[in-house]
């Protein structure tokens, strides 16, 4: 073994990462970058997400109301990354003190529950506002139907339960230990019971993160296609500009923050099932440490959807910066999506398409 591989690896000591040595007893990892790089990039993102999204929260609470069904998706897009941020000094204290958790068990596992409630809550929400545009642009009659802010209200709250319902198991599997003086707070679980860890994440990575990955792609694609055939008027014009936006920051949230982490975790965690070589496995567990404030990230990239396709939020925004005098608060529309008033007394029969229905609006926020 060359000095350079020698050096990727260490026995069990000071330096090593003591959270993952149930990987092989006899492979180690010189782990003293992740000492520096998480506690330095949660850091960040704690700062960064809490000044971009607690102004948001603000403006959609007093000023963007009532609120239209997109609107919806976004207010509780953006309440998911701050409950993310608000839990993230908690970890940068526990990297910064070389895996030493001094705030107890159940604090340890809301911590990890909390980390991916807020990754796959932030999955659908972006599903759902990418399927709300896909009906806006390609189906603008069944968005009458659909895009009611009660529906999307509806379905926020069942975002939040099936998401918690499908991680209640991590509450069991995750837990603390104590390695001499250090007590560790598990990212994943015990090591005896890693491989049905494996089997529950990997079921809940296809359903909440593979399924709307898919559904997501199929949406942009259709509206992709709708988008660049020829479409008549200004307005039109507009619609396709914003939804251009849309589709461009959704699909980077995804590349950047989502598909990096659940591949390089997915390939990190069949490597340790599989007994992989030990030189193999610890490149695989660097890899996977490094995308790991990628995935949190997204707590910072979600706000520039608000800022690139929302008229009026940025305006707001500019008016809460001290750039302008108070107005009274505007109607929320974030996304130019066609949308029916909640107590319009149109229905949807055969009736409602012979002229007496309200002509679609295209709002925005």
């Amino acid at each position: 073994m060359t000095s350079t591989e020698s050096s990727l690896f260490t026995t069990l000591g000071p330096h090593s990462d003591p959270e993952d040595s149930e990987v092989e007893p006899d492979c180690r990892f010189n782990e003293e970058f992740k000492f520096i790089l998480l506690p330095v990039s949660y850091a960040v993102v704690f700062v960064l997400g809490l000044g971009l999204n607690g102004p948001t929260i603000w403006l959609f609470l007093f000023r963007l109301r009532p609120w239209d069904a997109t609107a919806i998706y976004m207010f509780h897009l953006a309440l998911s990354d701050t409950l993310y941020v608000l839990s993230l000094p908690t970890l940068v204290y526990y990297y910064a003190a070389r895996n030493h958790w001094p705030f107890g068990t159940g604090l340890c596992k809301f911590i990890r529950f909390l980390f991916y409630w807020n990754l796959y809550c932030s999955v659908l929400f972006l599903t759902c506002i990418s399927v709300h545009r896909y009906l806006g642009i390609c189906h603008p009659l069944r968005a009458l139907r659909w895009g009611r802010p009660r529906i999307a209200s509806l379905l926020c709250l069942a975002v939040w339960l099936v998401v918690a319902g499908c991680l209640v198991p991590n509450l069991f599997f995750v837990t603390t230990s104590t390695k001499g003086d250090t007590i560790l707070c598990h990212d994943t679980t015990r090591p005896e019971e890693f491989d049905h860890y494996v089997h529950f994440s990997s079921a809940v990575m296809g359903l909440l993160f593979g399924v709307p990955c898919v559904v997501t792609l199929v949406c942009y694609g259709l509206m992709a296609r709708r988008l660049y055939q020829p479409l008549p008027g200004a307005a039109q014009s507009s619609t396709r500009v914003r939804s251009l936006r849309t589709i461009a920051v959704v699909l980077t949230v995804f590349a950047i923050c989502f598909v990096p982490f659940h591949i390089t975790r997915t390939v990190y965690y069949l490597a340790r099932l599989l007994e992989a070589d030990c030189w193999v496995l610890n490149i695989v567990n660097v890899v996977y440490k490094v995308t790991r404030p990628l995935a949190s990230a997204n707590s910072c990239l979600d706000p520039v959807l608000y800022l690139l396709t929302g008229d009026k939020y940025r305006r707001q925004l500019r008016q809460l910066c001290g750039r302008g005098g108070p107005r009274p608060p505007t109607a929320a529309s974030s996304l130019a999506l066609v949308s029916l008033p909640e107590d319009s007394s149109c229905r949807w029969t055969a009736a409602s398409q012979d002229g007496r229905c309200p002509t679609p609006r295209a709002d925005r926020l």
